[in-house]
């Protein structure tokens, strides 16, 4: 499993979460103070990194929470089609299709090397590194 368990507590801004079986980054953060004979909960919204959807979740702050292991890898962009790109991975080797996004669709060319994530088993494209 590509997942390390991390309490709920020590959650921040920015943070990558598995909610609702996605791997989300954490948009919002609230505490509530913990009652007389409560605990203090947690409440936190999280986008998902590869299909966007906002998602609420409500916790104690004691409780563990799964964390995505986030791979962050190289290829070379061989070519462009559409809102596609095949590349090939600096490492292994392997050719696949990574989609691209709205912000890259400009800088993305055949002989870039491109910054991608696999994140539980998704591939999704990060930044252009270098244009050929």
């Amino acid at each position: 499993m590509s997942t390390k368990p991390v309490d709920v507590g020590s959650l921040k801004k920015g943070s990558f979460v598995i909610m609702d079986g996605a791997a989300c980054v954490v948009a919002d953060v609230q505490i509530s103070k913990s009652g007389k004979h409560g605990h203090a909960k947690v409440r936190f919204t999280g986008v998902g990194i590869t299909d966007e959807k906002k998602r609420v979740m409500i916790s104690p702050a004691h409780d563990t929470i799964e964390v995505p292991i986030i791979e962050k890898k190289n290829a070379q962009v061989l070519s462009v089609l559409g809102e596609s790109a095949n590349v090939m991975d600096a490492e292994t080797y392997e050719t696949f299709d990574l989609k691209i996004p709205p912000e890259l669709k400009e800088k993305v060319r055949e002989g870039a090397t491109v910054l991608y994530w696999v994140i539980m088993g998704d591939k999704v494209m990060k930044q252009v590194q270098s244009g050929a």
